[in-house]
């Protein structure tokens, strides 16, 4: 499976989980009855959460790497699930949650509803330790899972939205009071998707050149992954940022406050959803925050605009009622044990 297949499952999984209670293979047309009663969740980082996922997955793979995996913004959470269900995480814990269609099922009608599960990270999702309700504590969690723990790498998504908050701003300077040669190293990536809720975010505002001088005066060393080959971009940043943590950590000298990766991450807000709604743009905008067809539900037009988007994955291309995913997601994921959502570490070090 190439990067590019797994994306279109794992987009097609979390729009499916904010919008669907039936039809989910859309072996026919999508009609009202197949869309949820109320409508919530958020779109617009999810496809991102899923390119950074689907790339730390192969990394940890690739490299037999130890790695968690902090998503600052919470909210993003139907992304996060489908790659815990993608992964076989959710099933270890939720066994509903299987490569079937009744799994699809499971996991799409239990999104944000009594009793199911909710609309953001939560502690009752496999490896999370940060709830995802209130944003700006991802970078401190991530800087404290790290210590007393050598071999691994937090992988930390920061929201550029998030970024902007005090606790996230500051935290930025944990950097120089952990050793890399006695503990983890957190990879932070900032998901620069240039909008938050309702308006555009300081960072999508600034140059590149801006960036990396930002964050080379906090102490790290930046790459930008941003504009074309998105996917072979990332993929050889994340070897770069692999190789210059363990260099660090392998020098025979000790360097104070090393100066460490991080990935300043460029993605469109919505990427790959709807384009535009009445006249507004949709993709690349504040408005592709949340739900982004609210009466798909009561409105033809949204309906079908709603049924085009989600075929445009095609996801029976991909999965089918007999063989599931097949053998393809081994691609991209590494042993079961060390999949991104089994780590000990969001256990208390305890092992399934």
């Amino acid at each position: 499976m190439t990067f590019e297949e797994y994306m279109r499952v794992a987009n097609y999984l979390s729009a499916a989980q904010i919008f669907l209670q039936d039809n989910f293979l859309l072996e026919q047309d999508l009609t009202f009855d197949d869309i949820k009663p109320r409508l919530l969740g958020h779109w617009g980082s999810d496809p991102g959460v899923n390119f950074a996922y689907a790339h730390l997955s192969k990394l940890a793979k690739k490299f037999g790497q130890e790695m968690m995996f902090v998503l600052g913004p919470g909210h993003a959470f139907p992304a996060l699930q489908a790659n815990l269900f993608l992964e076989g995480t959710l099933g270890k814990f939720y066994p509903e949650a299987t490569h079937t269609y009744e799994g699809i099922s499971y996991i799409c009608r239990n999104f944000s509803w009594p009793y199911g599960f909710p609309s953001h990270s939560n502690p009752g999702t496999p490896g999370v330790i940060l709830e995802g309700g209130e944003l700006g504590y991802s970078l401190a969690t991530s800087y404290g899972a790290a210590l007393d723990n050598r071999n691994l790498i937090v992988a930390c998504l920061v929201g550029d939205g998030e970024a902007e908050t005090g606790p996230a701003a500051t935290a930025w300077h944990l950097n120089k009071l952990v050793n890399p040669k006695t503990n983890g190293t957190v990879l932070p990536i900032l998901h620069l998707n240039g909008y938050k809720i309702s308006a555009p975010t300081i960072f999508g505002r600034m140059s590149d050149d801006e960036l990396g001088s930002l964050f080379k005066g906090y102490g790290y060393e930046p790459q930008i992954v941003s504009g074309d080959n998105l996917h072979e971009q990332m993929e050889e940043t994340l070897d770069w940022a692999h190789q210059l943590i363990w260099d660090i950590k392998e020098a025979p000298e000790t360097r104070v406050s090393p100066r460490l990766p991080m990935i300043v991450m460029r993605t469109l807000k919505g990427w790959t959803g709807i384009k535009e709604l009445n006249g507004d743009k949709i993709e690349g905008n504040c408005l592709s925050h949340q739900v982004v067809l609210t009466e798909a539900k009561t409105d033809p037009e949204q309906l079908k605009m709603l049924n085009d988007w989600l075929r445009s994955y095609r996801f029976n291309e991909l999965f089918s009622r007999d063989n599931g995913f097949g053998d393809f997601l081994n691609d991209i994921f590494p042993e079961p044990a060390s999949r991104l959502g089994m780590t000990p570490h969001a256990r208390g070090g305890d092992p399934v």
